[in-house]
């Protein structure tokens, strides 16, 4: 007998309406709805509303999130915002950190996420405090959230005198993943070079802010391609903003994502963040700033979208609703038919778990059952309406 059955929901990639079956933390039954159904303890009739994977917020930095009230000024550039966090870091504390991050991770509950990879950092100035502090709130909140951590060096690496100590430490205390920000280094080279092979020691994945510019001569993807090809790390290495592409003469930028998809790169755009920090010394023509996701998308690259930040310095917007960046995406890039909003749903679900790797993940048989049912009953009214997350579900047991 099963645990719980969802009755009649409609799913992305089904063409029919589907009964979903849960016993235990997985899905052991699905079969297109019918007159018939198997006995189960607890029976949910969805009457076609749409119930999906959860959500998974592919790059988020928690730490650093509403942080406006502690501004005494506005960042005008990337490195004004980059300044500033360091300052503003300074009064950081376990308890505030906490706090903050914590708010995040439930406004994400509360809008059908249950995937987080959170950029956490490590650097002279936090040392391993924020480790702690999200490494505290991972355990508090693993049966609401499964909390990926990724250590994260904002500050540099080898321009920090403990840079390279505190990354192998925050791997030994249990990062996910390694994280790397080679523009904000001494040397993108020695940077790059440093993390493939600390991610080769921990047989760890590899995370990567990347070519956040309007510069079309920024282009440290070429050499992430080469490393990962050189490590055999395909599959493995997921790279954040990308920016630069954006302003890359489109025969250009189209080789380069036919490269990027060879290598088996994955590429978040974060909306939020970089519309808002790019394209502010065009006078006409302004650029939208963000990764080229048509042209990534049409060369088969796995492209996916996250939130990145709330109200700080980088991005004084944000909800925490994963569905507002997602509708933000669907505009500026000019996604609005139906299967655009599908595939808007897949980025959110299934190709953002690819890149997260998460195993048995999905609305399959033998998947995992983390599961949200949205009050909406066409695929694209999740998109357009932002709808009310109904009930979720965290490996079978209910979080909402």
């Amino acid at each position: 007998m099963l645990d719980l059955l969802f009755h009649n929901a409609n799913s992305l990639h089904f063409q029919e309406n589907i009964d979903i079956g849960i016993a235990g933390n997985q899905i052991t039954y699905i079969k297109e709805t019918g007159s018939s159904m198997p006995a189960a303890k607890q029976v949910i009739d969805a009457e076609g509303r749409v119930i999906l994977p959860g959500f998974n917020e592919s790059h988020i930095h928690l730490e650093k999130a509403y942080l406006l009230d502690k501004m005494d000024r506005d960042a005008h550039s990337l490195k004004e915002a980059i300044q500033m966090t360091a300052e503003l870091k300074k009064s950081f504390t376990n308890e505030d950190m906490k706090e903050r991050a914590a708010r995040v991770v439930e406004k994400c509950i509360q809008s059908g996420v249950t995937n987080i990879r959170a950029q956490v950092e490590v650097d002279d100035i936090l040392g391993l405090s924020a480790m702690n502090t999200i490494m505290a709130l991972k355990e508090q909140y693993q049966n609401q959230m499964t909390i990926q951590i990724v250590a994260f060096p904002q500050e540099g690496i080898f321009i920090q005198k403990r840079g390279i100590e505190l990354m192998e430490e925050a791997l030994k205390m249990g990062a996910d993943a390694v994280g790397g920000i080679p523009y904000n280094d001494r040397d993108q080279a020695e940077h790059l070079n440093f993390v493939y092979q600390l991610a080769e020691k921990f047989e760890k994945p590899i995370d990567l802010h990347i070519d956040d510019s309007d510069d079309p001569e920024d282009l440290s993807i070429l050499d992430i391609i080469k490393l990962t090809k050189e490590y055999h790390y395909e599959n493995k290495v997921t790279v954040a903003h990308m920016t630069s592409l954006g302003s890359v003469f489109h025969e250009k930028a189209t080789a380069i994502a036919t490269k990027i998809a060879d290598a088996s790169i994955h590429v978040i755009a974060l909306p939020a963040t970089d519309l808002y920090i790019n394209g502010r010394k065009d006078k006409e023509k302004v650029r939208r700033g963000l990764t080229p996701v048509s042209t990534l998308l049409d060369n088969k690259v796995n492209v996916i979208f996250a939130t990145n930040n709330i109200q700080n310095p980088f991005t004084p917007f944000g909800t925490g609703n994963i569905l507002d960046v997602a509708y933000l995406l669907a505009e500026v890039t000019q996604m609005g038919t139906a299967q655009d909003a599908e595939t808007i749903l897949d980025m959110l679900t299934y190709r953002s778990a690819k890149a997260l790797g998460l195993e048995h993940y999905g609305i399959k048989v033998g998947g995992t059952a983390d599961l949200v049912m949205f009050d909406a009953k066409l695929l694209r009214n999740v998109l357009l309406d932002r709808p009310k997350v109904i009930c979720s579900y965290k490996q079978g047991k209910k979080v909402i």
